[in-house]
């Protein structure tokens, strides 16, 4: 493991021997470092890129080639996205472009560790300056083709990554698709599509959220005696509830004692958050666990599935959160989200069904969100090993 401050630890063999990188300043590596000159969108053909990226469209070219654009005022001062063609550019962003071309992918990834958000001043209107940028030390290594291979290497891994992202979205959209057509729609009460040993059933029915399951609201054990947590038992709070159909794991965590102070939610019931600014979220928990008060929870009766369950709500989230309406801290009281009407097939056979067929693109859509997380993870250990430690 190399010690000094200005090698790596992680370095291509053929440049084992080439010795500490060498500290330069911003302006020597791109002398050309500039304000944008459009104030405001005009339409056009060339995208027009401001603090928080494209922010509409512009006729004015005003640059063209490879550059790397930085926010210059307002909250998302110092944030770093790479541009390639043709664009113009706000007054209140900053572009760096590039005597060398060759270089700037591994200036862009260099930039990202050294994190330009550190240069950020101002409390009232955050700003970075062109200043800022020009004198800023950095670290590099001696050779071109040393600063190429680390470049290759990360923008291979963004890649793959971009596109498993894609693939992502496809099976995204195509679960919203099949929601749409598995489920009847406003003002209906058979689907578009039915499966074949049903289509004789007859219509939907509409019932009550409490008709069909118990609905429990969270609560949460003292926090000013800390017997009760740090534990092994899940506690689910909204911030828990992510894109993943399953909560798993928790950031708070209940002790023994402190679980048995709650309304115990046993594993793969429905979770609906029914306050606050994620109102909608809804998750399914594969153990048993413990919810805040911002959740409720449904414990489906007997003739009802529970994972069908999920799916339904989980394609009418958006409608029943609209019942909150506009207030500042939008709710939808118990008594309210039970006496929520929604259809159900009339056969617990169609329900398994409708359910296993979503069930297993969850499935998909987990292995898939995992192993972009597991590639993000590996890029951030490579961010850490390829650049030396007095960078951070």
């Amino acid at each position: 493991m190399n010690k000094s401050k200005n090698i790596p630890e992680l370095r291509f063999p053929k440049f084992a021997n080439d010795g500490e990188w060498e500290e330069t300043e911003l302006e020597k590596l791109c002398p050309n470092i500039s304000s944008g000159k459009d104030k405001k969108t005009r339409g056009g053909e060339f995208s027009l890129y401001g603090s928080t990226g494209v922010i509409g469209k512009t006729e004015n070219a005003s640059y063209k080639g490879d550059f790397i654009l930085v926010a210059r005022v307002g909250a998302n001062a110092g944030s770093l996205n790479r541009v390639t063609g043709e664009f113009g550019v706000t007054d209140n962003t900053l572009v760096i472009s590039f005597k060398k071309s060759e270089v700037i992918n591994f200036i862009f990834y260099l930039l990202k560790k050294v994190g330009l958000n550190k240069l950020v001043f101002g409390s009232g209107q955050p700003l970075i300056t062109g200043g800022q940028l020009r004198s800023l030390k950095l670290l590099i290594p001696k050779s071109q083709t040393e600063q190429q291979k680390i470049a290759s290497c990360l923008s291979s891994l963004d890649e793959l990554i971009a596109a498993h992202s894609q693939k992502l979205e496809v099976l995204k959209d195509h679960k919203k698709g099949l929601l749409q057509n598995l489920f009847p729609q406003e003002g209906e009460r058979v689907p578009k599509y039915r499966f074949p040993e049903f289509e004789g059933d007859g219509e939907w029915e509409e019932k009550a959220l409490g008709q069909i399951a118990e609905i429990m609201t969270g609560s949460t054990p003292s926090t000013k005696d800390p017997i009760n947590y740090n534990g092994a038992n899940l506690f689910v709070s909204p911030a828990d509830i992510n894109d993943n159909r399953y909560v798993t794991r928790t950031k708070t965590t209940l002790s023994d004692i402190g679980f048995s102070k709650t309304r115990q939610i046993k594993a793969n019931s429905v979770l609906f958050v029914c306050i606050g600014s994620t109102i909608g979220k809804v998750a399914q928990n594969k153990f048993p666990c413990a919810t805040n008060q911002q959740i409720n929870s449904l414990i489906p009766y007997e003739g009802y599935s529970s994972d069908f369950l999920y799916s339904l709500l989980d394609s009418q989230s958006t409608k029943i959160a609209s019942i909150a309406g506009n207030h500042a801290v939008p709710i939808i009281n118990k008594t309210s989200f039970s006496a929520v009407e929604i259809s159900f097939p009339p056969s617990l056979g169609e329900q398994q069904k409708i359910a296993s067929c979503l069930s297993s693109l969850d499935a998909l859509i987990t292995a898939q969100t995992d192993q972009i997380e597991q590639l993000k993870l590996h890029k951030k250990g490579l961010m850490q090993s390829l650049f030396p430690k007095a960078i951070e």
